[in-house]
This record gives C-alpha cells, structure tokens and sequence, in this order.
C-alpha cells in the first residue's frame, strides 16, 4: 500500500503521517509497514540536537497509526465515510532502543480484540530486527 492509497484509510497528513508505506495488511489481523526516518524530519531539530533521536511518543504514535490503518481497511472504512479512530490508551508500553536518522522502522500491529467500537492491539516496532519499542494499545471508532 504506497501512499495514496494509505491515505483512504489514514486521516493524518504531513507533518504528522508517521507512515512511508504499508508491505503486508491481511484485513482483521495484521500489518506491517514502515517509517524511514531521515535528518530532515521536523521533530531532529529539536529533539537532542546534536544527537538526534525520534521521539518516544512519536515512536508510539506511529505504531498507533499502523494500528489505525489495519482498523479501518478491516472494516472497509475510509476517511472520506468520516471516520475516524482516536487513541485511547497504551499498557505495557517499553522503549528498548533509540531510533535515528537513517533508520528504517518496521511497525507491526496485530488486533486482540474489538468490540463496541473499542479496538484492542498488540504494537511493536523494531529496526535490523531489533525491537525497538512494545506495547498494547486502545483505539475507539468514532
């Protein structure tokens, strides 16, 4: 899924869209995608200049939007029929490694459960196979 086409099922836009591109999505269970991460990103300037890294609420942020995408293209819902998901909540959260520039991170999310609009995902992102950051997120369908 390039682009254009996560943007059907992505409300986010630049600055903020954390995805470069989605690589495998099977409706109702998983996905996996990425975010190259490259010195120019607005958040480097001013996060540890001098030795950049990528925010860990952007990390989790990013994980959140796979978790998104995969809600959405298992529904068969776009942002154009006006919804939308919100982030409501994170457990189990740990950061395990820094992300940099010139890092690929693969973003993973697999769905626990949904019910009543609720949506429970299992989120993890790693770069060179090295987990980067885990946890199990809430998003609500609106």
């Amino acid at each position: 899924m390039d682009v254009p086409e996560m943007r059907k099922y992505l409300p986010h836009r630049y600055p903020f869209a954390l995805i470069d591109r989605v690589v495998e999505i099977t409706a109702g269970e998983a996905i996996v995608a990425y975010k190259n991460l490259t010195i120019n990103e607005p958040f480097f300037e001013g996060h540890f200049p001098g030795n950049p890294v990528l925010p860990g609420v952007l990390l989790l942020e990013a994980m959140a939007q796979a978790a998104g995408i995969l809600g959405f293209y298992s529904q068969d819902k776009t942002v154009d029929d006006g919804s939308i998901y919100y982030f409501a909540g994170a457990d189990k959260l740990r950061f395990k490694r820094t992300c940099i520039p010139g890092d690929r991170v693969m973003l993973r999310a697999s769905v626990l459960s949904q019910r009543r609009g609720i949506w429970k995902f299992d989120v993890s992102s790693d770069v060179d196979g090295e987990l980067a950051a885990s946890a199990t997120i809430l998003c609500a369908d609106r």
